[in-house]
């Protein structure tokens, strides 16, 4: 039940990121999505691999978040020195 915990949280977060990130982000919901997702894996491994929480926490919520605002921020500028 973890993994799809895990990627229902992803895409609410996702939704979340790309709301909160200023500017126009030039890209499909389904990409989104899909880097909210990741962003929930990454920062919920790390974060109860570091041990700042456990699984079920409402800060999980918060890292997972962050782990998909700074993946969609790091995509934007990799994609955005690459149209130059």
């Amino acid at each position: 039940m973890g993994i799809i915990s895990t990627i229902f949280v992803g895409l609410i977060v996702g939704a979340l990121a790309r709301l909160l990130m200023p500017g126009d982000q030039k890209m499909g919901w389904i990409l989104t999505c899909l880097l909210g997702i990741a962003g929930a894996f990454v920062a919920g491994y790390v974060g109860q691999a570091m041990g700042w929480y456990q699984v079920g926490e409402p800060v999980g919520w918060i890292a997972s978040i962050v782990g998909a605002f700074l993946l969609l921020f790091v995509f934007e500028k990799v994609r955005g020195s690459s149209k130059s």
